[in-house]
């Protein structure tokens, strides 16, 4: 009887494990453990530091907003190649209505109402790209392809065609300084921490000043979407909804899955992120620039395969997408910490872990499914 318990056991460790090991974001947080062990060894000092972590927040919280929107959509089946090109637009609308006012005439525009509109806007965007791709059956690929394009090219002749043929606003009035909500967007959070930090001898500089006030605005915007999508992914009806639509979109409208919708939703969340990812930018440098966002599409995608979410949908974690971000953000900045590193690399890093990671979510997703 002893040796039927112990062996029982043992089968239940095993199962354990191996749940574990399907889970999604394992690999990216192996990855990450490995990425932050080879930077403690080769640049702890400045990487660990308040500085360090402010500013390696920074870039990962921009990934990882972004790379939350892309997650559900892949994980719904479909890709958003539109978001750099919406950053780029949504940050010019913003910084062109405070700067010049509403149009038409209306009146100055203060931050919260060029925010909304813009948000309006871009929402309105996301709506009509959702819309093409669930009723013209065409690829989410192509149709957002084409807004790419598309606006990335209103964004310049927008630019020129108000700012003198510059495509690049600064010199905005530091807002955040007087204006509340521009602080929710460009201000510091957490500086709790950080004075207790310097309470503690730690978070002081050269003249023993506090060194770091707190971190990026953007920081806490990416854990409340973090946290927000997390919960509708793992204890939703839309969570379900969502996995359902991508895993086998047929089965799930005969099962009442309002497939159309959930598709479309998931594009204006992407636009949304987009939306937030941009305000921050804008509220933060009180600047604005045509080339904002270029590329970002592609690094949101990336983030999220390496979180573990599989390209053909119906498998993903906002888990693992937050690990993608850690891990793309810690690299593309150590060119910054470590001098012998080309930031050429970031590239070719990024390309790499790409390919390794898509094999093996696919195999995971084949172990998972009975090869199907």
């Amino acid at each position: 009887m002893q040796e039927t318990r112990k062996e029982s056991d043992r089968r239940k460790q095993l199962g354990s494990l191996q749940r574990l090991i399907r889970r999604p974001e394992v690999g990216a947080f192996s990855g990450m453990i490995v990425i932050l062990v080879f930077l403690a060894i080769f640049a702890g000092d400045v990487v660990f530091n308040p500085l360090g972590i402010k500013n390696n927040l920074s870039i990962i919280s921009q990934l990882g907003i972004i790379a939350i929107g892309a997650c559900l959509l892949m994980i719904a089946g479909e890709f958003d190649l539109s978001i750099g090109s919406m950053i780029g637009f949504a940050g010019m609308s913003m910084a062109m209505m405070m700067k010049w006012g509403l149009p038409f005439g209306l009146g100055e525009a203060t931050p919260m109402m060029a925010f909304l509109l813009t948000l309006a806007m871009t929402l309105f965007i996301g709506w009509i790209i959702g819309k093409i791709v669930v009723h013209s059956g065409l690829s989410s690929f192509i149709v957002t392809l084409a807004f790419l394009f598309i606006l990335r090219g209103l964004t310049e002749v927008s630019f020129r065609e108000f700012n003198d043929g510059s495509t690049q606003i600064s010199g905005l009035p530091d807002f955040k300084q007087d204006d509340f909500f521009a602080y929710l967007f460009g201000g510091e959070t957490f500086k709790w921490l950080f004075a207790l930090l310097y309470d503690w001898g730690w978070n002081v500089n050269r003249i023993g000043n506090q060194w770091v006030g707190g971190l990026d605005a953007r920081v806490a915007w990416w854990i409340c979407l973090a946290a927000i999508t997390y919960i509708v992914l793992d204890r939703t009806q839309l969570g379900n909804w969502i996995y359902a639509t991508g895993d086998n979109k047929e089965s799930a409208r005969a099962n009442g899955v309002p497939v159309n919708q959930v598709k479309i939703g998931l594009f204006m969340f992407t636009a949304f992120c987009a939306t937030i990812f941009a305000a921050c930018q804008v509220f933060d440098t009180n600047t604005a620039d045509a080339a904002k966002g270029n590329l970002k599409e592609l690094e949101a995608i990336a983030a999220a395969v390496v979180g573990g979410t599989v390209m053909t949908g119906g498998f993903g974690s906002v888990i693992g997408v937050i690990f993608g971000a850690v891990i793309f953000g810690l690299v593309q900045n150590s060119v910054f910490y470590i001098s012998w590193i080309d930031g050429s690399y970031y590239r070719v890093f990024l390309g790499t872990v790409l390919l390794i990671a898509a094999f093996a979510n696919e195999n995971i997703r084949k172990r998972i499914t009975g090869g199907i």
